[in-house]
């Protein structure tokens, strides 16, 4: 009897120990519903924000938005990799944050395909124009007042999610800047039908970037990716400069492995050159023509990341050297004049200003930072030590 008494407790106990134990959650993003009256449904959409949106420090920020068709496919999986491309925190920056969007989808053949198929049995294809119509005038608006957006915005679509990213990129007007279309199914679109699409294009659609992912298709590879490469040279062709684009080939990977493969590299290709290492650069002109190049690519300002300039300018005010001191006064400044609502570029042009002996200038930036971030105890301590108030 002792023996069973004994037993019970345990087992209570154990029961206990684990039911107090707190359980918390890793989460990626949040389920949302928008009705549209485009579609006349209501369309569910996930949504992830950057690491650092909800920093304090961050408030300032806006960030692209990366936009993903059947995203209740891709979500989890490219969700990871942009975060862990994009933040400062994994010393892994190669592209900028960005909040990541995917849509659910509902019916594939409707809302992915610009034209209508003609087939022996009816079908309710060519909805493409009314879906990309539900995302330009009601989800994009709907992100841009609910979250800090950037006015960039990246289009991915695999498959017939990839034939819609296409025909979007070939739109004379579109919302999207740049897209990144994987194994595209262009077996809809004939040599005539394909031709009379590329030559409707005009120099508007050529200011946007785009990349072209093609699968191994097995037996059916040389057809497929023939399409592929009769796209992007026609592109090639008829682009007014240089085009802004890449097509590559999978060898191993089939149809439904490319996704995850493709998008890396295309984001990748995206924002080549985005991940500068403060230890590649040797002045301030250098850095600015690097971001300029790579602005002029995507058709909109990528200004340095301030955290890179941040480094740059510190790296170089631990010097005694006087030439150094000014130096990186003139990065802390770029980053005022880049993110002139960041209380932190103030804080440290402060510092600077405080290196080379401009105690009213440091004052000042200290206050500016102070404004903009009334918890900057950094500032308040320089202020007080400035100023001779105990």
């Amino acid at each position: 009897m002792k023996k069973s008494i004994f037993a019970i407790l345990l087992i209570l106990i154990g029961n206990y120990s684990v039911k107090s134990q707190e359980i918390e959650q890793i989460l990626i993003g949040t389920k949302h519903s928008i009705e549209s009256t485009r579609l006349n449904e209501d369309r569910e959409y996930w949504v992830n924000l950057p690491d650092s949106y909800h920093l304090a420090e961050s408030a300032h920020k806006t960030y692209p938005i990366l936009i993903l068709l059947d995203g209740h496919l891709h979500f989890r999986s490219i969700t990871g990799i942009v975060n862990y491309m994009s933040a400062d925190a994994y010393g892994s920056r190669t592209i900028p944050e960005m909040i990541v969007v995917g849509i659910r989808s509902r019916d594939r053949e409707r809302d992915y395909t610009p034209d209508k198929i003609v087939t022996v049995r009816a079908n309710n294809t060519g909805g493409g124009n009314r879906f990309l119509g539900f995302l330009e005038e009601e989800l994009i608006p709907e992100l841009d007042r609910t979250y800090r957006t950037a006015p960039y915005r990246i289009l991915f679509g695999h498959s017939l999610g990839g034939l819609l990213a296409t025909h979007a990129f070939m739109k004379e007007k579109t919302l999207f800047n740049a897209f990144i279309a994987v194994d595209p199914s262009f077996g809809t679109w004939d040599a005539g039908t394909m031709d009379k699409k590329l030559d409707s294009m005009t120099e508007q659609s050529f200011s946007r970037y785009i990349y072209l992912a093609t699968a191994n298709w097995g037996k059916r590879n040389l057809r497929n990716r023939d399409r592929h490469v009769r796209f992007y040279e026609s592109l090639n062709n008829k682009s007014p400069s240089d085009l802004r684009a890449k097509w590559e080939y999978f060898e191993r990977e089939d149809h439904n492995s490319v996704p995850i493969t493709a998008f890396h590299n295309g984001i990748s290709t995206l924002f080549e050159g985005y991940g500068l290492s403060f230890r590649e650069v040797h002045n301030l002109a250098q850095l600015t023509e690097h971001f300029q190049a790579i602005s002029e690519k995507l058709s909109y300002t990528f200004p340095p990341p301030e955290s890179l300039v941040n480094q740059l300018g510190y790296s170089l005010l631990r010097s005694n050297d006087p030439d150094d001191l000014t130096k990186a006064l003139e990065f802390f400044i770029l980053n005022v004049t880049n993110y002139p609502n960041s209380p932190n570029s103030y804080d440290s042009l402060g510092e600077a200003f405080e290196a080379v002996g401009e105690k009213q200038k440091a004052i000042k930036n200290y206050k500016k930072s102070l404004d903009l971030n009334p918890k900057n105890e950094h500032a308040m301590t320089r202020i007080e030590k400035l100023t001779g108030i105990d």
